[in-house]
């Protein structure tokens, strides 16, 4: 199982990456391999106001339809313009090509309360 040093993570498995005031967040590699064959991904719009741990989308697998809990609060800016077309492509390269939305943080100081790669292993592990 790949889980990036340079990433923070939720409970809820997502994972997020700070550049600056934004940040691109995204599913985790236990998640979708737990999730499955991922067929279809439902994200809010762009300029949508988003809380800490608010529910932003849905992931739909063969098996089952999961919530995307946001690791910090923040004002979506852009949608992944892939997974309209290819969802899967977050089953193939989930901290990559794979990723859900990129974000305006609304407070940087929100990422303290996130896991390490250390932790988040542990949780999973």
């Amino acid at each position: 199982m790949n889980i990036p040093a340079d990433l923070k993570y939720t409970k809820d498995h997502e994972w997020i990456r700070v550049e600056g005031n934004e940040a691109v967040v995204g599913v985790t590699d236990f998640a979708q391999g737990e999730l499955g064959d991922i067929v279809f991904v439902d994200i809010g719009s762009v300029g949508r106001q988003v809380g800490r741990e608010e529910v932003f989308g849905t992931v739909e697998a063969v098996k089952t339809v999961s919530d995307l809990f946001m690791p910090v609060a923040g004002e979506v800016l852009e949608v992944n313009p892939a997974l309209a077309n290819d969802p899967a492509v977050v089953n193939r390269d989930p901290y990559g090509e794979g990723w859900m939305v990129r974000i305006r943080l609304s407070d940087p100081g929100d990422t303290a309360g996130l896991m390490s790669a250390g932790e988040y292993e542990a949780l999973v592990g």
